[in-house]
């Protein structure tokens, strides 16, 4: 049997001028520099100026953030001796389009070709979340569920309420310029792999994705690796809000496994509903109101925060991860990443926060 709740976290980084904080263009220079051994662990995202790090298969939330801060601080070596650092938000605060260059390689020019000029606007840094499953129905069948805890998990990790030199109003300025590519909205309910196989098959057919990686959608079944891959939360500056959302994304897919072979759930929820929430956790993020998705009733998105903590305690008690509570906490008592963010712009300006985004990295727990 395939190793059930397993994790693998990809975190994707700015890759900034050690001086004016400004985007730069070396993700061919950082994979020259790395060992044989290391061509698994960092890879190249769509720009020139943007680096992603992989962990490996991990069994525990915390082993998964002791791989991370190792690649953080791997990239922060590398930087040191070749005049660069990495910062981390959800969008460059005023990196612009027109100024992009794009990593030469097959798959990434197929995405530039297809998307043209659109390509440009996904200035775009995530953190994404692999969880283990044991059969390619049961990722089906547990993918239908999780989408209904999407906007909860978006406003938590909001972190990106700047775009092109403005702050956008937004708190997930990322889930609106990644939300321009095709194919990055949530998948609607479907039966089992077969009906999945045969949406893959047909949208090769007619030439709208090359290759089953060209899927978007905010959960997306990972056939090859026997994953269900979450794409909808900002990256973190915190490693503590790093674990914290490793540990939700776990802890959903553990419960939401057990109610599906129990036979507890089978939700079929209003799609409207579902993309308005994300509209909301996106837009006003932890200080919205949405229509939930599993009853349709008014709610806050605190109040839908701690129901996902409610419907989620007996996993995370069973991983040992139940301390994410107090994170999750204090992040409601006191403000998000995106919050943070423009605190310090309204105190520091641009340059100022750009500085900020880069030396207060993590690349420790603390």
């Amino acid at each position: 049997m395939k190793k059930l709740f397993t994790i693998g976290v990809e975190e994707e980084y700015m890759i900034c001028n050690k001086n004016t904080y400004d985007l730069i263009n070396k993700a061919d220079n950082i994979m020259n520099n790395l060992s044989k051994n290391e061509l698994d662990i960092f890879s190249y995202e769509l720009l020139l100026s943007e680096i992603e790090s992989n962990t490996s298969i991990c069994k525990t939330v915390d082993q998964a953030i002791k791989e991370l801060i190792s690649n953080r601080n791997r990239l922060k070596d590398i930087g040191e001796k070749n005049n660069f650092r990495i910062g981390i938000s959800g969008t460059h605060p005023t990196a612009l389009p027109k100024d992009q260059s794009f990593v030469n390689n097959d798959s990434y020019n197929w995405v530039t070709k297809e998307l043209k000029e659109y390509s440009r606007q996904n200035i775009t840094f995530s953190t994404h979340i692999h969880i283990g499953l044991d059969s390619n129905d049961t990722i089906i069948q547990v993918l239908n569920v999780a989408n209904g805890w999407i906007a909860p998990m978006i406003a938590l990790c909001a972190n990106s309420p700047f775009f092109g030199g403005k702050l956008t109003g937004m708190q997930s300025s990322r889930t609106f310029q990644f939300g321009l590519f095709p194919r990055t909205n949530i998948l609607h309910k479907i039966k089992n792999y077969d009906e999945y196989s045969i949406i893959v098959k047909k949208l090769k057919e007619c030439k709208s994705i090359n290759k089953n990686s060209h899927l978007w959608w905010k959960i997306r079944p990972h056939i090859g690796y026997s994953t269900i891959e979450f794409r909808v939360c900002d990256i973190q500056r915190s490693l503590r809000n790093t674990e914290m959302i490793i540990a939700i994304t776990q802890s959903l897919v553990h419960k939401i496994y057990h109610d599906i072979k129990n036979n507890k759930i089978n939700p079929d929820y209003n799609m409207e509903f579902l993309n308005d929430s994300v509209w909301k956790a996106s837009s006003l993020g932890i200080k919205s109101k949405l229509i939930c998705p599993r009853n349709e009733k008014l709610i806050t998105m605190k109040n839908m925060i701690y129901s996902m903590l409610d419907f989620i305690y007996p996993s995370l008690v069973y991983f040992g991860t139940e301390n994410i509570i107090e994170t999750v906490e204090n992040i409601l008592k006191n403000h998000t990443e995106a919050e943070e963010q423009i605190e310090i712009y309204h105190k520091l300006g641009f340059d100022g926060l750009k500085k900020f985004l880069v030396e207060n990295v993590d690349y420790a727990l603390n």
